[in-house]
């Protein structure tokens, strides 16, 4: 056979691989269920087209800290633009920290990683723990209402309430009201427990007492409401959007959580690799993404719980509840260190779901999580406590060997996370059936698993430089913005 014949035999026969390996795909994403489509179903699934008015205002308190009482935070301060409006850190800080949003970010850490702001839309459960969800299963569905914990219940958002008519709506409502988060602990001195005491730094506004419900919630949404209506610059920005507003009346908080969730229903990004590949282009995916995407969704059966199918909504969630034999890592509690006791005996570990349900059996579970532009997080699973996608990945396919052996500092947590590891055998006990008898792949596909997770899902448009431009110049408050670390024009 001449070189000739050779060069055309090898040609011929890689571009019948790379069909075979196409039509695989193609045939694996069919099966489950994939489309590439929900990237451009946000309006339709809204039933209207979204407000610019509204969202730029949602953009603008998302980034202010004007419903911060404790006046150091906003929703940014955790959710960032340069993480695709996730968090920079493995543990989230929220109030005393020092300006900074970025791996500098210090201050008493809560009690898990924020997760991203990006695509929430489309989920029909919200939190690591799913506490607030949309009872249709449908987050822009209210027919059955939204369900959020005490005092909230199933009454603040009934069904068919004209108001609020999504679960992101609904959601925008909750984040002024946390302490450790926002509101701070200001004027509640003796009040809640001694450990707490010492949060009370007088700095920004006195968190209101509990009403006759036993909660702060409510008092707290209208302190946040005489900041907005005492601002003119915000007034006459909600009046742009509701004629009563500017007509007089005041701002009210379904106003506030409505602008928010308009901001959040343009942080869509879901228009990665593998979306185009669905949508025919099929040189949108590198070689080992496609192989990668062909372990994801057949071998290693990742797609059980990171589903796209149904009321996933191709988020790459299956939006259940998992223990998963993640490490237990806790920061210490006290000034400058930690404002949340975590649970059990010496107070090292998170008990998940069960916080919520009382039911112990509910014990460590948490959501899926899900899995678009992952590539932009600086840690992973809930509590963050692995810093590198590979680590997070070879967890799953080696979940005793990677929790026995877990090293805080060798998985690369900040180091104030590596001085606590709460208990692990019990979380080992309790681990999902789904983890006992994981796939064995080889290391080729491994790594192409991992090409996949991390560039195949990832919508390039979430990349930082294009995110850090949504950041205000100026804040309608005039109060002092957050300094974003790795968005070095931020405001410019």
């Amino acid at each position: 056979m001449g070189l000739h014949a050779i060069l055309g035999f090898v040609l011929v026969t890689g571009v019948a691989a790379a069909q075979d390996l196409d039509s695989q795909l193609a045939a694996a994403l069919r099966s489950a269920g994939f489309t590439g489509i929900v990237g451009s179903s946000i309006q339709a699934r809204l039933g209207r087209s979204i407000d610019p008015k509204l969202a730029n205002l949602g953009r603008l308190l998302f980034f202010d800290k004007i419903p911060s009482l404790h006046d150091d935070n906003a929703c940014a301060g955790c959710h960032s633009p340069t993480n695709g409006f996730g968090d920079t850190q493995s543990i989230a800080i929220g109030i005393q920290n020092n300006n900074l949003v970025g791996p500098n970010r210090s201050g008493p850490r809560n009690q898990r990683r924020t997760p991203m702001a990006a695509n929430t839309p489309f989920f029909p459960a919200l939190m690591w723990n799913e506490r607030f969800f949309a009872v249709s299963g449908d987050p822009f569905d209210n027919s059955g209402g939204f369900v959020f914990p005490l005092p909230e219940g199933a009454t603040r958002f009934p069904p068919h309430d004209p108001i609020i008519k999504t679960l992101a709506a609904a959601q925008g409502e909750m984040p002024p009201t946390e302490l450790t988060e926002v509101a701070g602990f200001t004027g509640t001195a003796g009040t809640i427990g001694p450990q707490f005491d010492q949060f009370d730094d007088g700095k920004g506004s006195p968190v209101p007492p509990p009403d006759a419900s036993g909660s702060r919630n409510d008092p707290i949404r209208q302190a946040v409401l005489k900041r907005l209506n005492a601002s003119p610059a915000y007034r006459e920005l909600f009046g742009e959007v509701f004629p009563s507003v500017a007509a007089g009346g005041p701002v009210d908080f379904s106003m506030f959580g409505r602008a928010i969730a308009e901001f959040e229903f343009t942080l869509i990004f879901a228009n990665a690799p593998i979306d185009r590949f669905a949508r025919g282009e099929h040189g949108a995916m590198s070689v080992p993404e496609k192989k990668g995407a062909l372990v994801f969704f057949g071998k290693g059966g990742c797609v059980t719980c990171h589903a796209v199918a149904g009321k996933s909504s191709e988020m790459f969630s299956d939006f259940k509840m998992h223990v998963m034999g993640v490490p237990q890592i806790a920061p210490e509690f006290g000034l400058g260190k930690g404002n949340v006791i975590f649970d059990g005996p010496d107070q090292d570990e998170d008990f998940g779901l069960e916080q919520i349900t009382g039911n112990p059996a509910d014990r460590y579970k948490f959501r899926s999580s899900p899995l678009r532009n992952v590539a932009l997080q600086p840690a992973f699973f809930h509590n963050g406590s692995f810093t590198r996608l590979e680590d997070a990945i070879y967890h799953h396919l080696h979940v005793f060997e990677s929790a026995r052996s877990y090293d805080p500092i060798r998985a690369g947590v900040d180091k104030d996370l590596t001085l606590r590891l709460g208990p692990i055998e019990p979380v080992l006990e309790r681990v999902d059936p789904l983890l006992l008898n994981p796939a064995q792949l080889t290391a080729d596909e491994f790594e192409n698993l991992v090409t996949f997770v991390r560039t195949g899902l990832f919508d390039e448009r979430a990349e930082r430089q294009n995110l850090c431009s949504l950041i205000p110049a100026t804040l309608p408050s005039g109060m002092q913005p957050l300094n974003f670390e790795e968005c070095p024009q931020a405001g410019k």
